[in-house]
């Protein structure tokens, strides 16, 4: 197993757990799922009616809210976890519209493919749907895709670079990228860096934000937006959960997560011809 492989199974791991529910990336203190999902910009509206439990605590934005979904278009969520964002973006995108999740842990997908039938009951759409891929090579079509979102979740992968391919190829002439996800403001400690928790916890993997402009731009997408958002990861102090105990104490003494990452919104068209 190569060192890419081996980073995406340590990741496939610890989301499994997550999806299980024998780890967590918030718990305790004021990180609820519900908390953190406000903080981060949801309004309570579009959290209301949902299947239970696919709120996982797991966003770092919003990028639903950013996308600004129309009737009819298809929507490509990577890293789709629970379906949070799926399930938005599907009611937003009404019954002449689909929402795709695609996820690399089996867990998560059972998960999100299991509310399917609760959302569609609430909601009376049947426009979901959840695949089995690694964001690194897409189970989607060339330019089939009207917006791609992903919220907290391109930081965990290895090669970023593939990512950003993927997402030009399978956007259609004119269509949106719309990523929320965790940005470098200085390097991260040594031992912060090294960390199997670190890396499941959206925070080892995390680049700058000028390295994210340029993997954007690289792969041919323009009109790029980027905006640093008020929320402050520090929520995150009173979440007793294994992972985020073990990254505080890489940290050191007085130190803490705001002080190394900050949350951003990136948004970049693909140009038509």
């Amino acid at each position: 197993m190569d060192a890419d492989e081996k980073a995406r199974e340590v990741v496939r791991q610890g989301y499994s757990a997550i999806a299980q529910g024998t780890s967590c990336c918030c718990c305790g203190g004021t990180a609820s799922p519900e908390g953190l999902a406000r903080g981060v910009g949801y309004l309570a509206e579009a959290l209301e009616g949902l299947p239970e439990g696919v709120n996982m605590g797991l966003s770092c934005g919003n990028p639903v809210a950013l996308a600004a979904l129309r009737a009819g278009q298809t929507v490509l969520d990577l890293g789709s976890g629970g379906g949070l964002d799926v399930f938005i973006a599907a009611k937003n995108v009404g019954p002449s519209g689909r929402a795709i999740g695609v996820d690399m842990t089996a867990d998560m997908l059972q998960k999100s493919r299991g509310s399917i039938a609760a959302f569609t009951a609430s909601s009376g759409l049947e426009n979901v749907e959840f695949r089995l891929g690694e964001i690194e090579h897409l189970p989607v079509a060339d330019e089939s895709i009207d917006v791609v979102i992903s919220n907290c979740v391109i930081n965990l992968s290895p090669d970023k670079g593939q990512v950003w391919r993927e997402i030009a190829r399978v956007l259609k002439e004119g269509g949106k990228a719309c990523i929320s996800d965790i940005a470098l403001k200085r390097p991260l400690p040594g031992a912060v860096q090294e960390s199997v928790a670190a890396m499941v916890s959206c925070v080892a993997g995390a680049i700058s934000v000028e390295e994210t402009l340029g993997l954007a731009r690289s792969v041919g997408l323009g009109d790029i937006s980027v905006r640093e958002k008020p929320y402050n990861l520090d929520v995150m102090v009173d979440c007793n959960d294994p992972l985020y105990r073990e990254v505080r104490e890489g940290l050191g003494a007085g130190c803490s997560l705001g002080d190394y990452v900050v949350s951003v919104d990136v948004s970049a068209f693909k140009a038509t011809s």
